[in-house]
């Protein structure tokens, strides 16, 4: 089974992968990076990044129809620009399931539908601790 740093580098594989991290988003902490960061800042990026889960993960708006299972009730969040995607993938854990996978994919090469796929693949094989 992977852990971060493999996870990180099969997301990176997919077409059009600019950067990709594992974030706590609770702390808004990068566990892990790989590749370009928007803004050139992980760790900035990674903050950035907690807020808009942090938000999805706790507002009832976006959670209904959760059923309590301890697991994050949103799958991902992805948030689209002019030249490119974000993709934020919950990973669910044995803990607190508090991480998230951040992929920034290129618009003009990249594939939304298939990195969405994906990642939710990578995601599922993620090995912490």
């Amino acid at each position: 089974m992977p852990g971060i740093d493999a996870c990180l580098l099969e997301a990176m594989r997919l077409p059009g992968a600019r950067g990709a991290a594992l974030v706590d988003w609770t702390s808004g902490l990068a566990l892990g990076t790989v590749g370009e960061a928007p803004g050139g800042d992980h760790e900035t990026t990674a903050a950035e990044a907690a807020e808009l889960a942090r938000m999805a993960a706790e507002h009832g708006a976006f959670t209904a129809g959760a059923d309590g299972d301890g697991r994050p009730p949103v799958e991902d969040v992805i948030i689209s620009n002019r030249d490119s995607y974000h993709l934020l993938r919950f990973v669910d854990t044995s803990f607190d399931s508090s991480v998230f996978l951040h992929l920034w994919v290129g618009r003009e090469d990249g594939n939304l539908a298939l990195a969405r796929i994906r990642l939710g693949e990578v995601a599922a094989r993620l090995v912490l601790g």
